[in-house]
């Protein structure tokens, strides 16, 4: 085996004793959980406001009650002396600061306070009559930011000004119960806020408390290099350290409350989202985290594992620690060259991953980084503050699978495959085979398997039309070659998708609307139906249906393979139930694929089909507008823009275009961007030319889909003795409709309503109010009516196996 030299991590400036080694600011997870907090209670307080008005408006009656026994005058002066006081504790904290030199702490108070106050004049617009809830709420939130209450100086007098003023403002009558709650929420949740943007003052720790830290630990330091190595996924601060009398070489690693709390939304989400994500270091304290570092490497130590050996751990001040290793001279695996990345070594590397599995520890973090090679050719285990004891199967297995892509980025799938097999067994090997996916794996190694997949071939300058094999496919099929009953069925690690996440919030917002307008006497649907002239009622239930039948032409038009039309027609209306639970249309484009795909179309002609289809609805769509914009301009009073102004905006577009298209660098972004768009489309394209009748049917059919809407809509409305302009309808239904269905709720429930009504009385003219019925009546007919019918062409679709 080659033998790699020893490669001397580089080195920075040597540490001077009166340089900071900590910065002396930072930001702390616990002011981030306290926003988040704040404003859950804020959530609480403003529901309680809405709903509790009796239980409130009697314990407000109590509050002001309570001061009648009390004279008038005494109450007045009591009130102005507790107003007084705050303010007059707040100067004397802001001039003892300054005096001290404390100046970001006062700033970051001003800030927190001017914000608050802001928001306080904003709660004055919902709450008139309440002149004390922005002083409140800028007063706390000062308290709060500058970190004042928990000075046991000042925490008696804080406490004593910040509760009387709250008290006599209730007795007095000046404010509510939860409105005073809200502002003092409100100031809280602003004070953490900006402490958390901000950062929060940290101890200034220098070079030579680092020495002398060292030195109580027995140790006998000299000099202190910042290191720049260590594993992608560590922030936390390295440095070499050399010490007296020939001892041999420190590597000393210090964690501070910035590095806990680095990436700590990131972990928390991933805690959430993923079965097996590492646990969340940000609210851990600093002792736990460097018990659980040292326990970690003594256990890999006695594993018999090939990894730098702990010498101490010791606070570094009383927002640090530090922990020292043993000086460990290698290089990683990613800095090794090709030749040197023999078998010998591979397997080297399992043996380490093999003992550490043998006492049921998990790496959680086997990277490139993490496999150090020495100069006699060893492998060493690093990285391994992040690992888990006692692990499951399940983590023991996501490392199998993070270790051969690892190496498989830098040997390929089959010397990866073929090294963990000699050393673990393939049956081994291919327990990993459902891990392999982008989930069970690290951030560093995705984005390496991402860029991979960007990489052109050399002998190819087009990776649209050659696109570089996914290393994970490529090792699952190197493990299916030598365990071909190995289990292949990709393992399910997330508790729940983000796109499930809104789907539901989004459905259940839906479903609270719906409800809404159910329980109301003017917004029931059935009783709008109740209130509409039947035969204009009846026209636009039969547009509405027209629709689905110009919806079967325009999808089967883009098809070049022949379509059974009925089925076809079957899978648009079957639509109408699946985009009842996705946003967007997206769940009717993902039914036309798999009847596509069922009816024999191979998955990239029917992805081709759907991206023809839907472009060239795009296009129509914007024409149709256009073309009623300048209708609905020339024929009657209309804020739209005329005839003139459309065509002098679409010469400055186009001379836009033409500028932005001549210069070279937009174009090369432009070509790269719509290259693998084209690749796909352009081809379906010309296989639709040679049949101009299937294509003219195609055309025809998406123009029939926008017009057959606009024509429900305007039937609509004249079922509600509104008599407005067609062509100013078309307008408003193709824009409102466009604009609704891009809120993310199933069926862009809400958002088209919204729009829908709000186009219709700002571009046809209809008095404030009166287009609510219509649109309601719009939707009745085209979104939740055709539900049932789409259910059951559903069911009947999926027994005939045509989806």
């Amino acid at each position: 085996m080659p033998q790699p030299s020893a490669a001397q991590p580089p080195r920075s400036a040597a540490v001077r004793p009166d340089e900071l080694v900590l910065p002396v600011r930072a930001r702390r997870p616990e002011a981030l959980v306290r926003v988040l907090l704040g404003a859950a209670l804020m959530a609480v307080v403003s529901l309680l406001a809405g709903t509790a008005h009796a239980t409130m408006d009697g314990l407000d009656s109590d509050m002001a009650h309570g001061g009648d026994s009390v004279p008038p005058l005494l109450l007045a002066a009591a009130r102005h002396a507790a107003a007084l006081a705050p303010a007059l504790l707040l100067a004397a904290f802001t001039a003892h600061a300054l005096l001290r030199r404390r100046i970001r702490r006062i700033a970051a108070g001003a800030v927190a306070a001017v914000l608050a106050h802001g928001a306080g004049e904003l709660m004055l617009l919902l709450v008139p009559q309440r002149p004390a809830l922005p002083f409140v709420t800028a007063v706390f939130a000062f308290v709060t930011a500058t970190g004042l209450a928990r000075r046991p100086r000042w925490r008696a007098a804080a406490a004593a000004a910040l509760a009387v003023y709250p008290f006599l403002a209730l007795t007095s009558g000046d404010t509510r119960v939860l409105d005073l709650a809200l502002a003092v929420l409100t100031g809280w949740t602003l004070g953490h806020g900006t402490r958390y943007a901000l950062g929060s003052p940290t101890g200034r720790t220098t070079g030579q408390d680092l020495f002398d830290s060292l030195a109580r630990s027995g140790l006998a330091p000299a000099r202190a290099h910042r290191a720049a190595g260590g594993p992608a996924h560590d922030t936390r601060r390295r440095y070499l350290v050399g010490q007296h009398d020939g001892r041999p070489d420190l590597d000393v690693v210090v964690v501070d409350v910035q590095d806990r709390a680095s990436g700590f939304v990131h972990q928390v989400w991933q805690r959430v989202r993923i079965r097996t994500a590492p646990r969340t270091r940000g609210l851990q304290p600093l002792r736990a985290l460097l018990e659980r570092e040292a326990l970690l490497a003594y256990a890999a130590r006695a594993a018999g594992v090939r990894t730098r050996s702990i010498l101490a751990t010791a606070d570094l001040g009383p927002d640090a620690a530090l922990t020292v290793y043993e000086h460990l001279d290698g290089r990683g695996l990613d800095e090794l060259a090709d030749d040197e990345l023999t078998d010998g070594l591979l397997r080297a590397v399992w043996t380490q991953t093999a003992l550490l599995h043998r006492r049921q520890i998990a790496h959680r973090a086997l990277v490139a980084e993490s496999l150090l090679v020495d100069g006699r050719g060893r492998v060493h285990l690093v990285g391994l503050e992040g690992g888990e004891i006692a692990a499951g199967e399940l983590l023991l297995r996501i490392d199998i699978a993070q270790l051969l892509t690892t190496t498989a980025l830098r040997v390929g799938p089959h010397r990866a495959v073929a090294a963990a097999a000699e050393v673990i067994g393939a049956d081994r090997t291919a327990t990993a085979l459902p891990l392999l996916q982008p989930l069970a794996l690290s951030r560093r190694t995705r984005a390496a398997l991402k860029g991979l997949r960007k990489r052109p071939r050399p002998a190819d300058t087009t990776p649209a039309r050659r696109p570089v094999p996914d290393l994970l496919a490529q090792l699952r099929e190197e493990i299916l070659r030598t365990r071909p009953q190995a289990e292949a069925e990709p393992e399910k690690l997330e508790r729940v998708r983000p796109r499930t996440l809104i789907t539901l919030l989004g459905g259940a917002a839906a479903g609270y609307a719906f409800l809404l307008q159910l329980s109301s006497d003017d917004g029931n649907p059935l009783a709008v139906v109740a209130q509409a002239r039947p035969g204009w009622v009846a026209l636009g239930a039969l547009a509405s249906a027209a629709s689905y039948l110009a919806a079967t032409v325009g999808f089967a038009g883009f098809v070049p393979e022949r379509l059974r039309l009925g089925r076809a027609g079957l899978a648009q209306v079957a639509g109408s139930f699946v985009n009842l639970v996705s946003p967007s249309g997206l769940g009717g484009l993902a039914l036309n694929v798999r009847f596509l795909q069922c009816a024999g179309i191979p998955t990239p002609l029917a992805l081709s089909s759907i991206g023809v289809t839907q472009a060239a609805g795009l296009i129509l769509h914007t024409l149709l507008v256009v073309l009623f914009t300048w209708l609905a301009s020339s024929t009657y009073d209309s804020p739209l823009p005329s005839g003139a102004t459309l065509t002098s905006c679409f010469l400055v577009l186009a001379v836009l275009v033409a500028a932005v298209l001549a210069l070279p660098v937009a174009r090369r972004w432009l070509a790269v961007r719509l290259r693998p768009l084209l690749s796909d489309v352009l081809p379906r394209l010309l296989d639709l030319l040679r049949d101009p009748l299937k294509l003219t049917a195609g055309v025809v059919g998406q123009l029939l889909i926008s017009l057959m809407s606009v024509a429900c809509l305007y039937c609509c409305a004249l079922a509600f003795g509104q008599h407005p302009d067609f062509a100013a309808v078309a307008v408003a239904n193709l824009v409102g409709v466009a604009v609704g269905s891009a809120v993310p709720t199933p069926g862009g429930v809400g958002g088209v309503e919204a729009a829908l009504a709000f186009a219709l009385e700002k571009i046809t003219g209809m008095p404030e109010g009166s287009a609510i019925a219509p649109v309601l009546l719009f939707r009745l007919l085209t979104f939740w009516l055709p539900v049932l019918p789409g259910w059951l062409a559903f069911v009947w679709l999926q027994r005939n196996k045509a989806i």
